[in-house]
C-alpha cells in the first residue's frame, strides 16, 4: 500500500506538468508562486535580518524578473501561443533562483548590466522627463487625486464595519408580547375546557348515566 500511495501523486503530477491543455492553471499558480511569492517572502527575511549577500542576491533577482516581465507584456499574445510555454516560464523561473546555476547574476551580467551602462545616459534623461511629467499630472489634477482618495478611503471603512458586523453574531428576537399573551389565554381556555367534562363524567360514574348540561 506504501508503493501504491507513493506513486499516485507523482504520476498525477506528471501528467498535470505533461498536458499543456489540461495544466495551464495550475502552471500559472506555480509559476506566480516561484517567480513572486516566494521571492517576496525571502526579500522580506533578508531585510528583516539585514542579510547583505541575500538582498544582493534578491536586487538581481528582481532585475532580472523585471526585465523579463517587461518583455512579456509585448510579447504575451504572441509566445502564450507556442506548445509548452509556460512549462518554459516555470523552468526558467527556477533556474533564475537555483543557487546551482545563479541565473539572475548571470543573466544581469553578461546581458543586462552592459546593455544599461551603454544606454546609461539616455535612460537618465527618459527618468527624469518621465518624473517631471508624473509631478507635473499630478500638480493640475491634485483636486481630482483627492476626490478619489477619499472615495477610496469611504470604500475601505465601509468594507471594515461590514467585516464586523458580519462577525458578530446577532442577538435573538424576543417574541411579540399580544402573540405572547394570545397564546397563553387559548391553553388556559383549552385546559378550562377539558377540566369541565372531565368534571361531568366524575359525577355520573355512580350511577351510570350521563348528565348534559342545558345549553
Amino acid at each position: 500500500m506504501s508503493i501504491l500511495g507513493s506513486n499516485i501523486p507523482s504520476e498525477v503530477g506528471l501528467r498535470l506538468l505533461l498536458c499543456p491543455l489540461g495544466s495551464n492553471i495550475v502552471l500559472k499558480t506555480a509559476c506566480c508562486s516561484v517567480g513572486v511569492i516566494l521571492p517576496v517572502y525571502s526579500t522580506f527575511k533578508a531585510i528583516e535580518t539585514n542579510n547583505r549577500a541575500e538582498q544582493q542576491k534578491l536586487l538581481l533577482y528582481w532585475a532580472a524578473y523585471g526585465t523579463f516581465s517587461v518583455a512579456e507584456i509585448f510579447a504575451d499574445k504572441i509566445i502564450s501561443w507556442f506548445p509548452l510555454y509556460h512549462h518554459m516560464k516555470f523552468a526558467y523561473l527556477v533556474w533564475l533562483q537555483l543557487p546551482t546555476t545563479n541565473g539572475a547574476k548571470q543573466l544581469y551580467m553578461n546581458h543586462l548590466r552592459p546593455f544599461l551602462l551603454k544606454h546609461q545616459a539616455k535612460l537618465d534623461q527618459i527618468v527624469a522627463i518621465l518624473y517631471n511629467e508624473t509631478g507635473k499630472f499630478v500638480s493640475a489634477h491634485e483636486g481630482e487625486v483627492r476626490f478619489v482618495k477619499a472615495i477610496v478611503m469611504k470604500i475601505l471603512i465601509s468594507a471594515k464595519h461590514l467585516l464586523n458586523d458580519s462577525s458578530q453574531p446577532n442577538p435573538p428576537v424576543p417574541p411579540p408580547e399580544g402573540r405572547t399573551v394570545s397564546g397563553l389565554s387559548e391553553q388556559v381556555e383549552s385546559t378550562a375546557s377539558i377540566d369541565d367534562v372531565d368534571d361531568i363524567y366524575s359525577d355520573d360514574d355512580d350511577d351510570g348515566y350521563v348528565t348534559v348540561p342545558a345549553s
